[in-house]
């Protein structure tokens, strides 16, 4: 029994999250590098070393630059089993990244030592703490000139509203920088700027020895000296429990271009992180030590092999041990399932597994059968919420460019509308489709992806809607006379759900006002 405990205890599954551009894939790709999931940073399945990072592996990825589908990757790292899912930084996908957070036991958030705390750090920070997530803070890119790292504490305590707590200290910054004091290990970490090697560090636990004066100019010694004395009179020890709560951010300061600092972020993490912890279904709270298997779909994505038209579910283990070939339980079509290739993944590879642990993530092949939020159990009746889908804020007609094309233009919606990333509506009044997103350049990704991946053409028309909000009512009659009185702006999601577009703020409040019977949502988890 030991051996299963241990398995859940040894797993680290969290999610990196941050503005774009502070940095993220590149912290990503270079905890790969130290985990040994990739010998060179940068590297590709190719065998020529192609300069695109290994996480982000969407053709519209490499071409704009940014990460715009969540990928998960996995690799061991000393006795520790980690799961990293790299999120979209871009505000557009922001509704990827917080259904990314419900499956995750911890977060890495990574800020940009010159820009600071930026808005889409400070709404992801929202949601971390209203699960209570753990969260380490690591500041980026000190071999660039930047903020001076008291001022950055605290404006990541005043914007993040959490306390912090420095377990490394950098030494100067841009052209001066020397390296970082690592606090939590007591030891000096020289920095040489190199994009491929690691850098070295030397044991280093009395400040107050002439020898420090061997690494680095007088000055910079002093001033050393005088700021860790300062840190250790103004915050309080570093206190696990309180990390863990989600009350106290660990701070550690580097540059992951350089592959500086990256490795003490690592240890300290491995050791003080939280293995997979209790997760709240509908029934129940469940346990990750449990006997019976359950977990959750929080991502489905299309294509992930352009030449298999798959599907992939992502599902979050949440307890038990998940195996190869067992049937198991699809809560919502009430039906068993068994699953011959489920896989683990590593960006785009990916390698079938026999069986995974609480804390993991697995790939499950998906013809159709899944929705996001879907549970799986090995029997028992139990429901995981919290996946919400926010009410959209940009519309657009999609209609089809090449009648010859139909059938795969529908398929291709079908299937990149499953994945979330953007919300169909189909108006009950005239037939036609609406796409609703969070963002301007989903429209974008959805095009460029119906064309490459399903051969279908595209092309949007404009419509003026304010707001789609979905509605109930305990009383059939008051439901009624608002979809007739409204029947122009009735419409259903993909999962039948009735669904108002109003055009503007003020006919929706008129519309609230005038029929006290409906209940408006504005996530459809309700």
């Amino acid at each position: 029994m030991s051996t299963y405990t241990d398995e859940i205890n040894s797993r680290r599954t969290f999610a990196i999250i941050s503005h774009p551009d502070a940095g993220k894939t590149t912290l990503t790709e270079k905890l790969l590098l130290f985990g040994g999931a990739i010998h060179v940073a940068g590297a590709v399945k190719s065998n020529k070393i192609k300069k695109t990072a290994t996480s982000d592996w969407m053709e519209i990825e490499r071409q704009r630059g940014i990460s715009v589908a969540t990928s998960v990757m996995g690799f061991n790292y000393r006795d520790y089993k980690i799961n990293i899912l790299d999120t979209p930084g871009h505000q557009d996908f922001a509704e990827d990244t917080f259904r990314t957070l419900t499956a995750v036991d911890s977060v890495i958030i990574v800020i940009d030592s010159a820009k600071g705390v930026e808005v889409q750090t400070r709404k992801l920070m929202e949601v971390c703490r209203m699960r209570k997530t753990p969260v380490i803070v690591f500041i980026n890119k000190l071999d660039r000139e930047g903020q001076d790292p008291f001022d950055l504490l605290d404006e990541v305590e005043e914007e993040l509203q959490i306390r912090v707590r420095p377990l490394s200290w950098p030494i100067d910054m841009g052209q001066r920088f020397k390296g970082v004091y690592n606090i939590y290990e007591q030891g000096l970490n020289l920095f040489t700027p190199d994009k491929q090697r690691i850098t070295e560090s030397v044991a280093f636990d009395d400040l107050s020895s002439p020898e420090l004066e061997n690494y680095m100019s007088k000055a910079q010694a002093e001033k050393l000296r005088a700021d860790i004395e300062l840190i250790d009179g103004v915050y309080q020890p570093f206190d696990k429990e309180e990390y863990l709560a989600g009350q106290l951010a660990p701070v550690f300061f580097g540059s992951a271009l350089n592959n500086f600092g990256v490795q003490e972020l690592l240890n300290c993490f491995v050791e003080i992180a939280p293995s997979p912890r209790p997760i709240a279904a509908v029934e129940r709270a469940v346990d990750p030590h449990e006997e019976g298997f359950t977990g959750f779909v929080f991502k489905i994505h299309a294509n992930m092999d352009p030449n298999h038209r798959s599907c992939i579910a992502f599902v979050k283990i949440c307890s038990g041990r998940f195996e190869r070939n067992v049937n198991y339980k699809h809560i919502r079509l009430g039906k068993q399932f068994r699953f011959s290739s489920p896989t683990a993944f590593m960006a785009q590879r990916k390698e079938t597994v026999d069986e995974a642990f609480a804390g993991d993530i697995i790939g499950l092949p998906d013809t159709g059968n899944f929705r996001i939020g879907d549970t799986l159990t090995s029997g028992e009746e139990l429901h995981f919420r919290g996946l919400p889908s926010f009410s959209p804020e940009l519309f657009k007609y999609i209609e089809n460019q090449d009648p010859m094309k139909a059938k795969q233009l529908a398929k291709g919606i079908d299937q990149l509308m499953g994945e979330g990333v953007a919300q169909l509506f189909t108006n009950q009044f005239n037939g036609r489709k609406i796409i609703g997103t969070v963002g301007q350049l989903q429209f974008e990704v959805i095009q460029y992806r119906l064309l490459h991946e399903y051969g279908a053409q595209c092309r949007w028309e404009p419509i003026s809607l304010y707001k789609a909000c979905w509605i109930e009512s305990d009383k059939p009659e008051a439901l009624e006379a608002f979809k007739k009185r409204k029947s122009q702006y009735i419409a259903k999601d993909i999962e039948g759900r009735d669904v108002y577009l109003a055009d503007s703020g003020y006919v929706l409040s008129m519309a609230q006002q005038d029929f006290p019977d409906i209940r408006f949502h504005f996530t459809s988890e309700f």
